[in-house]
């Protein structure tokens, strides 16, 4: 699917990363937990040949930065959250 997906730009803005953020660090149920939990929930839901838990797996070091700079960025600006 490259080819399809190289039509959508990754914008790399901070948004994204709070987006990221806020997807890697709620559970399914909407409880908070950590990027590391929540990629493991992740692969442990889906199963280990799914496409799903392939790309997760790709996608780790970028989905775990995203969440580290959006918890800098939070901290900087002074604003509370439930970090698990």
């Amino acid at each position: 699917m490259t080819a399809e997906l190289a039509q959508w730009i990754d914008e790399e803005t901070p948004l994204r990363d709070a987006l990221w953020w806020a997807d890697m660090t709620t559970a399914p149920d909407g409880t908070a937990t950590n990027v590391h939990d929540r990629i493991d929930e992740i692969q442990r839901r889906y199963g280990p040949d799914d496409l799903v838990t392939f790309f997760v797996r790709q996608a780790k070091p970028e989905l775990v930065a995203a969440v580290d700079r959006t918890e800098q960025r939070l901290q900087a600006a002074g604003i509370a959250y439930n970090a698990k």
